[in-house]
C-alpha cells in the first residue's frame, strides 16, 4: 500500500489577478491571462522537494533513504515555472519537506511570487518551536500532517503519542492553517476516531483519509468501513469531500469523474516531470520546463482510464470546479 497524504482542496474563490501573478519583473515570465486560467489553469500543484524520509512506514512507496535534496535553484526554477501557469497553490512535498536545508529560504520564495496558498505536508517529526516559528516567519498558509493511529505499530510510526506534544505546540504557535488526517488503514480502526477528538479538542482541523494500493485502489475491511462511518459523522460536513465520492467508491466500486489532473492539479517530482498524480507516474510525464498552455488544455480535455477507482482526494477536489465541463473519453 501506499499513502494518502494528500489533502483535499476545494477551489478556492477567485479574485480580479490570476493566482501567482505579480508584477513581470519578479522573474520576467508572464503569466498565462485570467481567461486562460479560469478555463484550464492549476489550483493546485504538489512539488517534490526530497524524496528522503527520515522514517519507513510500511505502506509507502514514495520515500527513500539516499536520494540528495532538490538543490534550491532547481526549486526556485519550477517554483518560477509555476507562477507562470499561474499556480493557485503549490505544496511542498516528499519524502518528508522539512528535511531540505533550504525549506524556509524556498518557502519565502513563494510568497515573493505571488502563490495564494503555501503548504507542506510533513511527518511531524523535526516540528519544535524553532522550526514552526520559521514556518510563521516565512510565510506558510496551510500544513497538513497525517495521523495513523494513536500508538506505534509494525506499519507505522505517525501515532499520537509521539506526535501529540508536536500537534500541541502546532495548536499554541502556528499562524498558519493546521489539518491533521486521521488515518484508516494502518492502525486499529478505533485509533482513528481518537485522533479525531483530540484534534478537535485542541483547536486544529481534523480530517479523514483512507489507505488507497499502489494504484489508488480502496481496500478496507469491515470494522475499518465501520470506523469510517463514526469519523464521517464526528467531522459532519467536513467527511463528505468532493461530492462524498469515498462513499460511492465503497457502496458501488465506482465513483466516476472528470479527472483535471495535468490541468487543474500537477504533480511534479523531483525529477522536475509532470504526472497526473503521484499514482500514475508511468501513465503520463512531462518536463515542467517545457509545460504550456496548450499542455494544460490537452490534458484538462484527456480522459484519464483510472477515474472511476480514483482516491486521490486532491485530484477529484480540484477538478470539482469543472464537473459540468465535458471531456475526452479515456483511451482502451
Amino acid at each position: 500500500m501506499t499513502r494518502q497524504a494528500m489533502p483535499s482542496h476545494e477551489p478556492a474563490s477567485l479574485d480580479s489577478r490570476p493566482p501567482g501573478s505579480q508584477p513581470p519583473e519578479a522573474t520576467g515570465a508572464r503569466p498565462i491571462g485570467v481567461l486562460d486560467w479560469l478555463r484550464c489553469g492549476p489550483f493546485l500543484a504538489h512539488l517534490v522537494v526530497t524524496r528522503r524520509c527520515n522514517l519507513s512506514c510500511g505502506y509507502c512507496n514514495e520515500y527513500d533513504r539516499t536520494s540528495s535534496p532538490v538543490p534550491r535553484q532547481i526549486v526556485e526554477q519550477r517554483l518560477e515555472k509555476l507562477r507562470e501557469l499561474s499556480t493557485w497553490m503549490v505544496c511542498l512535498t516528499g519524502g518528508e519537506p522539512t528535511l531540505h536545508p533550504d525549506l524556509l529560504p524556498i518557502l519565502a520564495s513563494m510568497k515573493d511570487l505571488g502563490f495564494r496558498r503555501r503548504q507542506i505536508i510533513t511527518n511531524g517529526y523535526r516540528l519544535g518551536e524553532q522550526l514552526v516559528q520559521g514556518l510563521n516567519a516565512a510565510g506558510l498558509t496551510d500544513l497538513q500532517i497525517s495521523v495513523d493511529g494513536v500508538r506505534r505499530n509494525a506499519t507505522t510510526f505517525k501515532v499520537l503519542d509521539v506526535l501529540r506534544g508536536r500537534l500541541e505546540l502546532l495548536a499554541r504557535l502556528a499562524r498558519f492553517r493546521v489539518v491533521v488526517s486521521a488515518v484508516i488503514g494502518s492502525a486499529p480502526p478505533s485509533e482513528a476516531l481518537e485522533v479525531v477528538r483530540f484534534t478537535k479538542g485542541i483547536g486544529l482541523t481534523p480530517r479523514v483519509i483512507l489507505l488507497h494500493d499502489g494504484s489508488g485502489g480502496l481496500r478496507l475491511s469491515p470494522e475499518e468501513l465501520e470506523a469510517f462511518k463514526e469519523v464521517k459523522q464526528l467531522l459532519g460536513r467536513g467527511g463528505r469531500e468532493s461530492g462524498d465520492y469515498r462513499e460511492r467508491l465503497i457502496e458501488q466500486g465506482a465513483a466516476p469523474f472528470r479527472c483535471r489532473s495535468g490541468s487543474r492539479y500537477l504533480y511534479v517530482d523531483e525529477f522536475g516531470k509532470v504526472h497526473w498524480c503521484s499514482q500514475t507516474r508511468e501513465f503520463f510525464s512531462k518536463d515542467l520546463s517545457e509545460y504550456t498552455l496548450e499542455d494544460l488544455k490537452a490534458q484538462f480535455h484527456a480522459g484519464k482510464s483510472c477515474a472511476d477507482q480514483c482516491t486521490v482526494g486532491c485530484a477529484r477536489s480540484a477538478s470539482a470546479y469543472d464537473a459540468w465541463r465535458r471531456q475526452a473519453p479515456a483511451a482502451g
